[in-house]
């Protein structure tokens, strides 16, 4: 078979450029090594992550909160095995969905690994070794990213986990303790947490999610906290040992003190690494860089022209929606349009309750650059919905130049900031002013008022609500 394009990895990077090449008319393949389509996020990620998160947050509200609302339950129980047979079914549906995205838009799926033979030919090999050759004018590498070990925690997927046995656990842990105060082991430790387990973060920096601005760290903290999380920072581990079910974890403190924390299991959440091992890379000349990532430029082309490369495998956000935008990048280059990707408007966000979600540029990047800037920020306490649902935790802060008034930067923690988050992504794509927003009606109460009294506040320091 001969097509005009192959992608090699159906993530939301590589199933997303497959539909759009399609759609601009370009015959195209996918091939993915595992049985399921949807790669890493659909399968052992995003989607089976906010399953739980979703199970979770029910059961902590029904123990926590109902009786507030004049709601009197007994016998209340946790049932994991349900959990976890919602979350599949959950990914079973999603991932159907991808198959009859495939089938809807006419692109072939191989399964098997996919590896250059050249530059326009690529091996297609079965779980049972069979192989088969496939040629296409074009590739795009997405082949993502997996989990990142350390030497002194040797995993065994059975006491010492990453990410994808987390989301398969067949207990509540007594005491989990996560390895890296970023999003994957704050979203998974709250799961676990709001079951009952105790939860311990070991983290080596200073703060809750380094990328992030500062201040929702320092405010996610506070909120973890108060849920039963405890935190360790500057603490460097340096060792891990399993004896039946429990494991010892040895950390360095700042004062070069060896400390240990026991639990029944360790998750280990640093981050995650480009994936691009069997692709045969050396064989057609692609180029990565030292932490492992493909070499691209700025139209995600590598070293050899006609093979491109998205999402978690080259540098940038490891995240599903920047892996979409570069796929749609892609296929529309490939016909010769010209589409563009913003890098620092796409949203980062952490799905924990209260959700953290931000955009564009933090206040020590605009310190950094010596950018004078202005701070308007509103609490949700002071939010007539956010009392109402008693999510009361939490804020909106937006950034905006000191001159121009320009939206720089929007940063909130607090109820549905994921979904909340896109109309700062809208506000600034057409680069309004923070005044442009607060002179937009929202609906009252809403949980978006809070970012228009933000606005309001970055103007001339006029909140109403505050």
């Amino acid at each position: 078979m001969s097509y005009d394009v192959v992608i090699i990895g159906s993530g939301p990077g590589g199933y997303v450029a497959a539909i759009r090449c399609a759609q601009v008319g370009l015959k195209t393949a996918i091939v993915e090594k595992y049985s399921s389509l949807g790669g890493t996020c659909l399968n052992v990620g995003c989607i089976p992550s906010k399953a739980l998160l979703d199970s979770s947050e029910h059961y902590h509200n029904a123990a926590h909160t109902f009786k507030t609302h004049g709601i009197e339950l007994k016998d209340l129980k946790v049932d994991l095995g349900q959990m976890i047979k919602r979350k599949g079914d959950v990914v079973k549906q999603t991932v159907d969905g991808i198959n009859f995205l495939m089938k809807k838009n006419k692109i072939d799926v191989y399964t098997g690994m996919g590896s250059f033979v050249n530059k326009n030919k690529i091996k297609v090999t079965a779980a049972d070794g069979k192989t088969q050759e496939i040629e296409t004018k074009n590739v795009i590498i997405a082949t993502g990213s997996k989990p990142i070990s350390i030497p002194p925690v040797p995993i065994d997927k059975k006491r010492i986990i990453t990410s994808t046995e987390a989301l398969n656990l067949t207990e509540v842990p007594k005491h989990l303790i996560v390895i890296g105060g970023g999003v994957i082991g704050l979203e998974l430790g709250s799961v676990y947490s709001r079951l009952g387990a105790k939860v311990t973060v070991v983290e080596f920096l200073d703060t809750l999610i380094p990328a992030m601005d500062r201040g929702l760290g320092r405010e996610l903290q506070k909120v973890l906290s108060k849920q039963g999380f405890e935190f360790l920072f500057k603490h460097k581990v340096v060792g891990a040992e399993t004896k039946g079910k429990e494991v010892t974890v040895k950390a360095e403190n700042a004062e070069g003190q060896v400390v240990e924390i026991k639990g029944d299991y360790v998750l280990v959440a640093i981050g995650r690494k480009a994936y691009t091992e069997g692709l045969n890379l050396e064989a057609v000349g692609v180029k990565v860089d030292e932490r492992g990532r493909v070499d691209v430029n700025d139209h995600l082309e590598t070293s050899v022209p006609g093979i491109y490369a998205i999402g978690d495998v080259v540098k940038g956000a490891m995240l599903a929606h920047k892996a979409e935008e570069e796929g749609t990048f892609v296929a529309e280059r490939l016909v010769g349009q010209k589409p563009h990707v913003n890098y620092n408007l796409i949203p980062g966000v952490v799905y924990t309750w209260p959700e953290v979600a931000a955009v564009g540029y933090t206040e020590e990047q605009l310190k950094e650059a010596g950018r004078a800037y202005k701070v308007g920020s509103f609490p949700f306490k002071a939010s007539g919905r956010a009392r109402a649902s008693m999510d009361l935790d939490g804020f909106v802060k937006v950034l905006a130049d000191k001159t121009t008034d320009e939206i720089l930067g929007v940063h909130m923690i607090g109820p549905r900031a994921a979904d909340m988050i896109a109309e700062a992504v809208v506000a600034m794509e057409f680069r309004a002013s923070a005044e442009d927003v607060s002179r937009m009606s929202h609906a009252h109460p809403t949980f978006t008022e809070s970012m228009r009294e933000a606005c309001l506040a970055a103007t001339d320091n006029r909140p109403i609500h505050m």
